[in-house]
């Protein structure tokens, strides 16, 4: 039924996923307006949430509590990915006169409902210990360096990883032996960096798996895919001394555990929204660039496979199996999104979640929830639950006076759910489809009575398949042989826009009367070179043209003008064999 709880000022419930969509018997509803966290465990098992009084942890199949922990102040959960130990972290208080305060961030055993340990973490960001999957490894930033416990042993500290100033860790996922990428920021005129290390073997630069360093990053973003063959690294600043964007510079970097690392080259200036690895580990999404902003996807080459185009977009969304990804635009966009199936690159359905503040599949790959949030919006707080297909299955708005914090989906691990074969026809649903109108563009009063003109501030590039041709033996074309196809593809366009033209307005393709006669008349050919040799071998003949009128009016010529009239001939043949193949 895959249940997902609702968080806000009506307090906390659960309501069953597809397709019934009612409120869950086998969680009592906590109607209390102060439940400030949240947080399911890795297969969704445990749920856990503190009301303001007690931070509780019930068993979601069982429909039981399973443990009560005096926490009034919690405002932060995290289980451990084997459901062992629960972390909760409330605010730091310092002492009186200088004294050091209470430890913030503790961790209970689930078992036996003891506190396992107690830190001082005074940060809410990256609060939480990172676990290894089979946690037998757990890691903190501690001081700029980055202390590993195992097997759940907090009294003893079994490792460190100690460089000049590390500001940011990110533990591999999977399986053993665990991966380390760590982040260390430039300072004195010294580049910034990112090394890959394998547990434990932290002895210096020599025993790091990949180094990378730049140096335009005030801060990274570190993302491993999901083998932990590689990570990709977003370096962005803060500001941007060129003063091109208001959001920073940004870099996208490419780093592999076998040592090659790269950049990858973005086509489009401006910003990067948002990146996402794909769940089969070898391709991953950039949204990027100055809006309508691309999309690509990229393989492990750091070569695009397939370009997007251009498009309302700033976030990226795989779908738990990989074979779905929606690209949409949130924030301050309309909430547009575009379901594509990545197996054939076919788009799927467009559907507009307006408002949204956000976004999450279902662990069945099947279908999605939006969301439209406080504190982000006040107004018009609500979830919906869609397909892929652009159906709307369900849809809530909570009353005027309340607001929505939160909802998410219960996880599942993965290959509970198969995969099904991408559906093309929306699904029938018993809402009805609200779409939102076009808002219609402003017209002076003086236009209104006019008929409309399409006038678009910048054209959209249409998606293009980046992977080598089938019949070329998938290896990739030659520059010739690019060269070509595109001289094909561009005398297509050019005819197919001509038949246009002359479809829409038979009676207006005589040359105005009022062309300047010393202009070159155009002649395009659909080839950019071509049309630029015609263009050069007009002017010089026009040149010559002048040249002639100077010698019949008694001018007297220099060496090389003549020996410009007397290559006339050879001009007009090149003009000519220009024109007829077109």
């Amino acid at each position: 039924l895959f249940p997902f709880p609702v968080r806000g000022s009506e307090g906390l419930y659960m309501v069953n996923g597809p397709p019934s969509f009612t409120e869950s018997t086998a969680f009592q509803r906590d109607s209390g307006k102060n439940c400030k966290a949240v947080a399911f465990s890795k297969d969704g098992s445990l749920f856990a949430w503190c009301n303001g009084e007690r931070v509780n942890v019930v068993n979601v199949t069982r429909a039981e509590l399973l443990r009560s922990f005096d926490l009034p102040k919690a405002v932060c959960l995290e289980f451990s990915p084997k459901n062992n130990v629960l972390a909760t972290w409330q605010a730091y208080a310092s002492g009186k006169d200088g004294v050091s305060g209470v430890p913030n961030l503790q961790l209970h055993d689930l078992r036996t409902g003891k506190c396992l340990k107690s830190f001082i973490q005074k940060k809410m960001q990256n609060w939480c210990p990172c676990w290894a999957d089979d946690e037998s490894i757990c890691a903190r930033n501690v001081n700029n360096e980055v202390h590993f416990f195992e097997n759940n042993n907090f009294n003893t500290i079994a490792n460190k990883l100690h460089l000049q100033k590390v500001s940011d860790f990110a533990l591999s996922p999977g399986a053993q032996p665990t991966k380390v990428a760590v982040y260390v920021p430039g300072s004195k005129g010294a580049p910034s960096f990112v090394r890959l290390y394998q547990y434990p073997n932290f002895g210096g630069p020599q025993s790091a798996l990949a180094n990378k360093s730049f140096f335009k990053a005030d801060k990274v973003t570190m993302l491993w895919n999901k083998k932990a063959t590689a990570l990709l690294v977003v370096a962005s600043t803060e500001v941007d001394k060129t003063g091109a964007s208001y959001y920073g510079e940004q870099t996208l970097h490419y780093m592999a555990a076998n040592g090659e690392s790269a950049v990858v080259q973005l086509p489009k200036n401006g910003p990067i929204y948002d990146v996402a690895w794909s769940p089969n580990s070898v391709e991953f999404c950039a949204v990027y660039g100055f809006m309508p902003a691309k999309a690509t996807i990229f393989n492990l080459k750091c070569d695009p496979v397939f370009d997007f185009g251009t498009g309302p977009r700033n976030a990226a969304y795989y779908s738990p199996h990989g074979h779905i990804l929606v690209l949409a635009g949130f924030g301050n966009l309309r909430g547009q999104m575009e379901v594509w199936d990545v197996k054939n690159y076919k788009l799927i359905s467009k559907p507009v979640a307006s408002d949204s503040t956000y976004f999450a599949w279902c662990p069945d790959g099947e279908h999605i929830v939006t969301a439209t949030c406080a504190p982000r919006l006040r107004v018009s707080n609500g979830y919906k639950i869609w397909h892929y297909t652009g159906s709307v299955l369900h849809t809530y708005e909570v009353p005027s006076n309340e607001e929505m914090w939160q909802v998410f989906w219960q996880p599942f691990l993965d290959g509970v759910f198969p995969e099904k074969a991408v559906r093309y026809q929306a699904v029938p649903s018993e809402v009805p489809s609200a779409e939102p109108k076009p808002a219609q563009a402003y017209r002076p009063p003086a236009l209104r009575n006019k008929p409309v003109t399409s006038s678009k501030l910048h054209e959209d590039e249409p998606p293009q398949n980046m992977k080598p041709q089938v019949g070329s033996g998938d290896k990739p074309l030659s520059k010739t042989a690019l060269k070509n196809q595109r001289k094909h593809e561009a005398k297509k366009a050019a005819k197919q826009e001509a038949k246009a033209d002359m479809n829409q307005s038979p009676g207006q393709t005589q040359v105005p009367q009022n062309t300047p006669r010393n202009a070159v008349p155009a002649t395009t050919t659909g080839d950019p070179e071509v049309d630029k040799k015609i263009k050069n071998l007009k002017k010089k003949l026009k040149a010559i043209e002048q040249l002639k009128e100077q010698a019949a009016a008694g001018k007297q010529l220099e060496k090389n003008q003549v020996e410009k009239i007397q290559k006339e001939a050879a001009l007009l043949k090149e003009l000519e064999d220009l024109e007829l193949g077109v």
